[in-house]
């Protein structure tokens, strides 16, 4: 074996350049492959070990307490398959909070109030961030994330209701399970006249939607069906807070993917190409005396090291990077809290790429290797020692023939010499123009996503309207002032009024954001999945992450509370892309939600040529309590996403480069004698370049022509597994963004990254003196 690694250890040190392109390649590899398996472990493991360490709920219910008692749901809960469970307990809904003080909390309208005896309950434990638990009337703890109490004034610690109810807030709790917005004690929720009872339970099997329902069955047999007026599931939450790392898994993946079959490309044709130029050296290895499995040890070994090397730069890297793409997965996604600090790339995954990466390096090296297990010594010697030109001669005959300059027609011969290399560095080179060209789709759509969320290609001004509650010059004109104010503004086409407000879906404690409007809605709604944008009160357009939450479809009635409390239908006539999870017209139904009964945004949409700082200026002046700006660009999510596509798409073009650069090395050394005869008859230095190039952009080009379809294919298959995974439908707009203008450079971009790969290689072959390689003829 001390025979294997000296041979091999030699053998790595004569082929520098090869054994740094290996390593290269096997650590761009294996840091994409630490990234994405962190982000794709991020998705479930934390979030389930965070849920189960708060005895989360799998399923939040609610029942009509004028349908069934307290002791029924007790008794009905004693059912196999349930293995914890906590309740009944009063539930009543506030509505449109507001703190005295600065900060109030959230969106203004409605939100659930539960009646419970402690935190610590066997199902929904809830953590006390600061304060204490509520012991008498009048005091309640509020629902916030940890650390956001701590931050309130004294002063701020009291929530006032339309209603005229005021409540000391004692205390700051999260709920994982986010079971209400608020808690008071069991005898307060009573005496708010609480017409609801909450249940809470945990399951055996609790895996799916029907093992859920299976569950919900066996807990309330015997129970009147109709007692039962909403359920909230724990899976939902996870897949809100999955969609942060779904973000980046599918290219991720498809990066990943790619990296490791260049991977494999470039180790098969550098163990291929030292094969063939070692021909002698394994002929001298086997007279030495070395086996067959020796020799092909011995090649195995060379490139394994190098891997290894590679393999643990690749990890800490990966490490890092990884580390901060599950970090900022989660970024700005409500209940991340839950997983945010707890969310990392797994220990696991760092002995299976140090260890997988190795191996699929011996793998990929192991059929060259065989070639030079097979070869017998006497055949070996005497092969290395002659000069092989290969098949391309008579191609080169062709060319010659043409008009073409002698080094081109001599060039384009080249890949034919070795069309088992040359199909190597053809593959590399169209894996890297497809990665070039997915990547620059996938930076359009996000871009188009990102002006679709803003709508910056129909609005132009955003005006913001004071808080009053907030420290600051509240706003001098009435709604339907400033939208008179703003219309009679010289540029200005069209003006929408937004309100956003929390209201429930009757039957349900989880919180549903509405965004009521009136104005110019239909000219400035933006672009939908399916459907059609409201054409009146009564229809509503809902998000696609509210769409599949709840699995409505068009046409479908959702019930909503108004601000008077009543069960409001609304008809789904529309799904967005993004959004609040319902938009409304019913002004007049839902306004009064808001405690300031008014909206919170005007948007502004100008006629072509309108200089809309200016106008954001002129607003401004017109009434201090408003702030008007210029819709901006892309959000940071997008910037995050396009930074990390061309992070990876430059990654992946260097390796494809080093490729061609590790064939370019292979072929000239082979030819050096050609080289050499050709310089000695007059062939100049730029000639001998002009030469080595041109083979090299003969295969970028076909590369380019095969490349640029893949990269389209592969794009339109990405973005709908982007916003599947993300729980977003996507407009078909997004994958609309292909012109030819775009088309034809990327055609074209083989061809460059094969030029690049040649250029150094050809120069270095260029400068060789004649009679250093004719020195032995």
């Amino acid at each position: 074996m001390s025979a294997v690694w000296t041979a091999a250890r030699a053998a790595v040190k004569r082929r520098r350049l090869q054994t740094f392109i290996l390593g290269v390649v096997v650590m761009v590899s294996s840091a994409m492959a630490i990234a994405t398996l962190g982000l794709l472990a991020a998705v479930s493991g934390p979030f389930d070990k965070a849920y189960d360490a708060a005895k989360g709920a799998h399923l939040v219910t609610e029942f009509d307490s004028g349908k069934v008692t307290p002791a029924q749901l007790t008794r009905a809960a004693d059912a196999p398959g349930v293995t914890a469970v906590a309740g009944p307990y009063p539930e009543t809904v506030l509505r449109s909070p507001s703190l005295t003080g600065e900060h109030p909390i959230g969106l203004a309208g409605s939100f659930t109030v539960v009646g419970r005896d402690r935190p610590d309950t066997p199902v929904d434990t809830l953590l006390l961030s600061a304060g204490r638990w509520p012991t008498g009337p009048g005091e309640l703890v509020l629902d916030l994330p940890s650390g956001l109490g701590s931050v309130l004034n004294e002063s701020e610690r009291h929530l006032r209701t339309p209603d005229g109810l005021d409540f000391k807030i004692v205390g700051y709790a999260a709920s994982a399970s986010q079971s209400a917005g608020g808690w008071v004690t069991p005898d307060q929720a009573r005496a708010l006249h609480a017409d609801s009872l909450q249940m809470l339970y945990r399951f055996h099997r609790a895996g799916s939607e029907a093992e859920l329902k299976t569950g919900l069955a066996a807990a309330t047999e015997g129970v009147r069906t109709d007692a039962l007026t909403g359920t909230s599931s724990y899976l939902a939450l996870k897949a809100n807070l999955a969609k942060g790392p779904n973000t980046y898994v599918p290219f991720l993946t498809v990066f990943g993917v790619l990296g490791l079959i260049v991977s494999v490309l470039i180790v098969g044709n550098v163990v291929s190409g030292a094969v063939v130029a070692g021909f002698r050296h394994i002929g001298i290895l086997k007279a030495l005396g070395f086996t067959p499995n020796q020799v092909t040890a011995v090649y195995l070994v060379m490139v394994t090291a190098p891997a290894v090397v590679g393999g643990v730069l690749g990890s800490v890297l990966g490490g890092l990077v990884g580390k901060k793409l599950v970090h900022q997965a989660f970024w700005g996604i409500f209940g991340s809290e839950l997983v945010q600090d707890k969310a990392t790339v797994p220990v696991w995954v760092y002995p299976v790429v140090l260890l997988g990466m190795p191996v699929l390096v011996a793998l990929s090296a192991l059929l060259p290797a065989m070639r030079a297990r097979r070869l017998p010594a006497a055949v070996a010697i005497s092969a290395g020692g002659a000069q092989r030109t290969g098949r391309g001669l008579a191609v080169q005959r062709r060319f010659g023939s043409s008009r073409l300059p002698r080094p081109v027609s001599l060039g384009l011969g080249w890949p034919f010499a070795r069309p088992g290399r040359t199909a190597l560095t053809l593959s590399t080179v169209v894996l890297g123009v497809m990665t070039v060209t997915m990547a620059i789709g996938l930076s359009a759509s996000v871009v188009k996503f990102g002006q679709s969320q803003s709508q910056t290609d129909k609005i132009q001004v955003r005006v913001q309207v004071n808080n009053p509650t907030f420290d600051a010059v509240p706003a001098a004109h009435t709604d339907d002032q400033l939208s008179s104010l703003l219309r009679a503004m010289p540029g200005t086409r069209h003006v929408l009024a937004d309100a956003p407000l929390e209201t429930r879906t009757t039957g349900s404690s989880a919180v549903v954001r509405v965004g009521v409007q009136r104005g110019d809605s239909d000219a400035l709604h933006p672009d939908l999945v399916r459907g059609h944008w409201m054409r009146g009160p009564g229809e509503v357009v809902v998000s696609s992450e509210y769409w599949h939450r709840h699995q409505v479809s068009l046409g479908q009635q959702i019930v909503l509370d108004d601000s008077d409390g009543r069960p409001t239908p609304e008809t789904v006539v529309g799904e967005s892309s993004g959004g609040w999870d319902v938009t409304s017209l019913d002004w007049d139904r839902f306004i009064k939600l808001n405690p300031n009964q008014r909206a919170m945004n005007f948007y502004v949409q100008l006629a072509p040529g309108t200089d809309a700082a200016a106008y954001a200026s002129a607003v401004t002046k017109a009434d201090r309590g408003v702030g008007a700006s210029v819709n901006g660009g892309i959000e940071t999510m997008e910037k995050v996403v396009i930074s990390v596509v061309s992070t990876l798409t430059l990654m992946l073009i260097v390796v494809s480069a080093l490729g061609v650069l590790n064939t370019v090395v292979l072929s000239t050394r082979e030819r050096r004698k050609d080289l050499g005869m050709l310089k000695s008859i007059g062939m100049t230095p730029r000639q001998v370049i002009a030469m080595v190039v041109t083979s090299m952009t003969v295969l970028g080009t076909v590369g380019g022509l095969l490349g640029v379809p893949l990269g389209v294919l592969a794009h339109r298959i990405i973005i709908p597994l982007t916003g599947h995974g993300t729980g977003v439908d996507l407009p078909a707009s997004l994958l609309h963004v292909w012109h030819w203008p775009t088309l034809v450079p990327l055609a074209l971009a083989g061809a460059l990254i094969a030029a690049l790969g040649a250029y150094l290689p050809a120069r270095g072959a260029a400068k060789v003196p004649v009679a250093e390689v004719l020195r032995t003829e």
